[in-house]
Order: structure tokens, then sequence, then C-alpha cells
């Protein structure tokens, strides 16, 4: 009887695993139609076909220069920080436990984003002959956010959601404070490109930024989703996650700090785009469930889609000008965010 019911749960285990790589395969498809979509749309459109023709190395110059040095780079680094922030946005909610967790809405993005404008305003040399340091800046100011909302929102030995949603609104808006402070001793043409860069923006984006998060990307993904296991027990309690063996603190500690490099790391390159790391877990659990081997990557894959869709519309909307991605991913994440705190019972 022991062995059947074994047998039926081993089974159960193969069907889950066949439906969230069904479910994956497909998501993938429209991620491709996505991507094909991005490719053929722009002030100066180009056919499927031209598109099609361009890859296979029979466009003109011209078909080239759009696709190759604007177009792509741009949905790459779309498709990276999408991907990013969700499973970023992941890791923070299952280590806290808390549903409405999320690196912009806790002040982790305003925090890489102060490190940012602080290092461009007063090492303008330095930041403009290498961008590489500028996700390792972002990590600096996402990390120092995260311990001081950590810090402040722990009462009696304990972290509250609530309480750490208004710690992190709050950390956010004196971050973003400061950044305004700062903004008001750059030059105009700074200034501009600083606030368009905050409000979410991947306008200009070329191969060195895709060079950049790129590393970060490959290296931060394959760890979160070898981490999984860990999660699944931490979302039974700390009890219970002890008493399975699990190094929790040192766990959370590594898990956090992973969340933390993967928000600035996009924070860095795309400036403050917030709600996707809230939407994309919270999508992704409606389809596949808590289970974080099957959630992170389904996380990283809507991610990706949510940012590219957002992107299209940002460049399609007021065409020939562009809205910063940030504001288009805002008008969808705000509302969501609001159903979520009101709906919550913590």
């Amino acid at each position: 009887m022991e062995n059947v019911k074994l047998f039926s749960y081993q089974q159960m285990l193969v069907n889950k695993k066949n439906q969230v790589l069904r479910l994956i395969c497909l998501l993938l498809i429209l991620l491709i139609v996505v991507f094909v979509l991005s490719m053929n749309s722009g002030f100066i459109r180009l056919s499927p076909w031209e598109v099609t023709k361009t890859f296979l190395g029979f466009g003109n110059h011209k078909q080239e220069l759009i696709l190759y040095a604007f177009r792509l780079p741009r949905i790459l680094i779309a498709i990276l920080i999408g991907a990013g922030l969700s499973v970023s946005g992941a890791i923070i909610q299952g280590v806290s436990r808390n549903p409405l967790a999320d690196p912009g809405i806790l002040g982790i993005n305003a925090g890489a984003g102060l490190a940012v404008v602080t290092f461009i305003l007063f090492f303008k040399d330095t930041a403009t002959q290498s961008i590489f340091l500028l996700p390792l800046v972002a990590l600096l100011g996402g990390l120092i956010a995260a311990i001081l909302i950590y810090t402040l929102a722990r009462k009696s030995g304990a972290v509250s959601t609530v309480r750490m949603i208004l710690v992190g609104i709050g950390i956010g808006m004196l971050f973003k404070a400061l950044i305004l402070l700062l903004e008001m001793k750059m030059e105009y043409h700074q200034y501009v490109n600083a606030a368009i860069w905050l409000a979410g923006s991947i306008w200009g984006s070329n191969w060195q930024f895709v060079l950049v998060l790129l590393p970060w990307i490959l290296i931060l993904l394959p760890y979160a989703f070898s981490k999984a296991s860990i999660l699944n027990i931490i979302n039974l309690g700390e009890q219970n996650a002890t008493g399975l063996g699990v190094e929790i603190e040192r766990e959370k500690f590594l898990l956090s700090g992973m969340a933390v490099a993967l928000a600035s790391a996009c924070v860095s390159i795309s400036g403050g785009i917030a709600f996707v790391g809230l939407i994309s877990p919270h999508l992704a659990r409606l389809l596949v469930g808590p289970r974080h081997e099957y959630l992170l990557p389904v996380a990283a894959v809507l991610g990706a889609m949510l940012l590219l869709i957002a992107d299209l519309f940002a460049r399609q909307l007021l065409s020939p000008n562009e809205i910063p991605i940030g504001i288009v991913v805002a008008v969808i994440g705000a509302p969501y965010f609001l159903y979520l705190l009101a709906k919550s019972t913590g």
C-alpha cells in the first residue's frame, strides 16, 4: 500500500513537472512573438520579411543599423532586466514570506539609484570612462537600503509584513528626496538625462550595456534556481527549516544579498522600474503554485515578457516620442499593488 502511495506521489510530481515544462515552452513562444513584434516596431518600421532577411545577412546597411545597433540591444536589455527584477522580487517574497515585497516598493531600487546618481555627479570622468562600475555602485546603494529597511522594520525580534512595506516606502521616499537634491546640483543636460533614467528608461541602450548586465544575470539567475529547495523550506517557517537542518540565517543572508545584487544591477542600467518584481512572481504563483523550482523560471519568463510588452507600448503610444518604460509599468503595477494590499490580512 505504501509503495502504491509512493508511486502515485512520484507520478504526480512527474505530471506537475511536465505541465510546467509545457507552460514554460508556451511562454517562450509568446516571448518570441513579442520579440518579433518589437523588432518590427519603431519610428522606422521593418516588415517581418525585412527583419528575417537582415538576420540572414541579406539586409541593406540601413536595416542592419536599425536592427543591430538600436533595436536588438534594447530588446535584450528589456529581457534581461525583466527576468532579473522578477527573480529578485520572487526571492525577496520567499525570504521575507511577504507577498507584497518588491525591490522597487521596498526602496532598494531607490537606494541603488541614489548611489548611481551620486557617483555620476561627483565622479563624472570615472562614470563616463567605465559603465562597468555602475552595477557595483548600485549594489552598494541597494545593500545600504536593505540593511536600513531590515533594521528599522525589526521589532521585538520579528519583522511584520505591513511594517516592512511602510518602512520600505518611507526609506524609498527619503532616497528619492536626496536624489532630487543631487539633481539640483547637476547641469541642465545631466538633470534631463538623470530624470529620464530615474523614471525607468532603456532608451539609448547599446551593446555595451548588454555586456555590463549580462554577467550578473548569467551568474545570479542559475544560482537563484539552485536555491529553490531552500526557499521552499524557508516558506515552511523558521522552526521547521531549522529542524530540517537548514542554517536559516545564513541562507536568508545569501538569498537576500543575491536578490539585492540582481535588483541593483538592473537598476544601474534601467533606472527606477518598479512593480515588475511584484507582478511577475504573483502571476507565476497563480500559474504553477508556490514551489520555487517552478515559480522562479516562470517568473523570469513572465518578467521578460512584461517588460518587453511595456517597452513596445512605450515606443508606440506617443510615437515618434517615447514614454519612459517605468511609467508604463507603474500604470499597470500601482493598481495591482493596491489590490493586493487591500486583499492582505496581515
